[in-house]
């Protein structure tokens, strides 16, 4: 098959597989850059490129959104936000074949479509209530407020993947079948993994057991999940 070396975007929402999904691209022989390896939520780090993700925080601020409320709508980028874009796009020049990825890009993307022509995506989603309770775990949000924050980014995974096209992953499979199903994805994105070890999932690392408080996440956001997995690679 032949290897298309246009670059890679990895979506989803925060706690739901990007970095994991981001790990295994590495594996498969995809450049990721200056990438976060360890941090405290994420002992093997999230892969995320912090310049990236502080300038989608500029972005989401300027629309008047943070990444745990994001704004209503197509965002704005302006002059130097697009400039400050195109100097850490001058990092990746160069390389055959990229990929970077930031929960904030669901929300973000626009720019990145102009300045990066044949953009091409994967996608991940997990269980609301294993996220609700990951972030409130972080001493972050609510119950409440991880469902409505987990429906506006999963809302807007669907609606992207439904306009672009590409494949999106279920973090809940067994181990087997999600292997399998990032290994057909890959396949899809035109990478050659033939022989290569996709070994940065670690099932202990998942920390997939769901707390009683969150097994039973609202109706509405139930309704997105079974969307997403009746819509997964």
């Amino acid at each position: 098959m032949k290897v298309s070396h246009t670059p890679i975007c990895v979506l989803g929402m925060h706690r739901s597989g990007t970095s994991c999904l981001t790990g295994l691209l590495a594996d498969a022989g995809v450049f990721l850059g200056d990438v976060s390896k360890q941090n405290p939520y994420n002992l093997k780090g999230n892969h995320e490129n912090i310049r990236i993700m502080r300038l989608h925080d500029e972005v989401l601020a300027a629309n008047g959104g943070r990444w745990d409320a994001p704004p209503q709508g197509e965002v704005t980028w302006n002059a130097a936000q697009k400039a400050s874009l195109q100097e850490i796009l001058a990092v990746y020049r160069g390389q055959q074949l990229w990929a970077f990825k930031d929960p904030r890009t669901l929300f973000t993307l626009s720019a990145w479509q102009d300045a990066v022509p044949g953009l091409r995506f994967i996608g991940t989603f997990r269980h609301p209530g294993a996220v609700a309770q990951s972030l409130h775990r972080r001493g972050r949000l609510s119950a409440d407020a991880g469902y409505k924050l987990w429906l506006c980014y999963n809302r807007r995974l669907l609606e992207l993947q439904q306009t672009l096209g590409f494949d999106i992953l279920c973090f809940d499979l067994e181990r087997a079948a999600y292997i399998q199903s990032v290994t057909n994805a890959f396949r899809h994105l035109g990478l050659d993994v033939t022989g290569a070890n996709l070994a940065f999932f670690e099932e202990e690392l998942r920390n997939s057991s769901i707390e009683p408080m969150f097994a039973e996440p609202p109706q509405e956001v139930m309704g997105i999940y079974q969307h997403l997995r009746e819509t997964a690679a």
